[in-house]
């Protein structure tokens, strides 16, 4: 069996635009010490309790911006804890009458992958994946401006990246960017204000990569059903969604997706 690191940490949420590894950093509480148990019976697999959503798990492929499979990915399953997995079948019901169904890129994240991130981060001479997920930055900015941390928020097993997959085109619905992508793209608040579901035209107009209304509101879609059912989005990432009620805020668990 796999284990768990229990660490009662303050969370905080941290900008980023792809790491999926996106997620929250922590500092040490004074006067608490590091727990370690097992906790795999606290998740269910997302094709379990959500059947009609499409997996496309990038970390057990090489379509990712390290470019090699990840340390902890045996297999291209989902898991979530039990808590998140019912709530996302209520935005998967709710999407699915609009005539989209939800596709996961990943969700339970063990630390052992989390650590294979830091690791690639650190060696700044693997650019294998530069042009496809970080054209614009230079490698060696993306621990320093929290592009990739130590702690991610999916090893707490209540956080999903995910996007939205039309019914009727039976293509991805188009956002505007691709998943793990470094930049301000990424950013909910890029070309639009998120909490007023406003577009900002002239802010698109103004830079090369700039979103359509269409796209924006897209993300939009999205992030209303998520926030209907009780996940709380980003700044950093519009796929990337936490449950607000997390039933582990301060666990990071290390069984291998398998």
């Amino acid at each position: 069996m796999g284990t768990f690191i229990k660490i009662p940490l303050r969370a905080c949420i941290l900008g980023a635009a792809l790491l999926i590894v996106s997620a929250s950093c922590s500092a040490p509480q004074q006067g608490r010490k590091t727990v370690y148990s097992d906790g795999r019976e606290h998740f269910v697999l997302i094709t379990d309790a959500v059947p009609d959503v499409i997996l496309e798990i990038r970390y057990f492929g090489t379509y990712n911006f390290v470019g090699s499979r990840i340390d902890g990915y045996m297999r291209p399953v989902a898991f979530l804890t039990q808590e998140a997995a019912a709530r996302l079948r209520e935005v998967s019901d709710e999407v699915m009458s609009q005539g989209y169904r939800l596709k996961i890129y990943d969700a339970y994240r063990p630390q052992t992958a989390v650590d294979h991130f830091v690791r690639w981060a650190a060696d700044v001479s693997d650019t294998l994946m530069k042009r496809y997920f970080y054209p614009d930055l230079d490698k060696s900015v993306l621990f320093p401006q929290n592009y990739i941390a130590s702690r991610s928020g999916h090893s707490r097993g209540s956080t999903v990246d995910l996007t939205l997959f039309d019914m009727r085109t039976e293509k991805e619905v188009d956002m505007g960017g691709t998943f793990d992508w470094f930049g301000v793209e990424s950013h909910p608040d890029f070309c639009g204000n998120p909490q007023t579901g406003v577009y900002d035209a002239a802010q698109a107009a103004d830079t090369p990569l700039g979103l359509s209304e269409e796209q924006f509101r897209n993300r939009m879609i999205l992030r209303r059903a998520m926030e209907r059912h009780g996940f709380m989005a980003i700044d950093s990432e519009w796929w990337h969604f936490t449950l607000r009620d997390e039933p582990f805020p301060e666990t990071y668990f290390d069984f291998p997706v398998e």
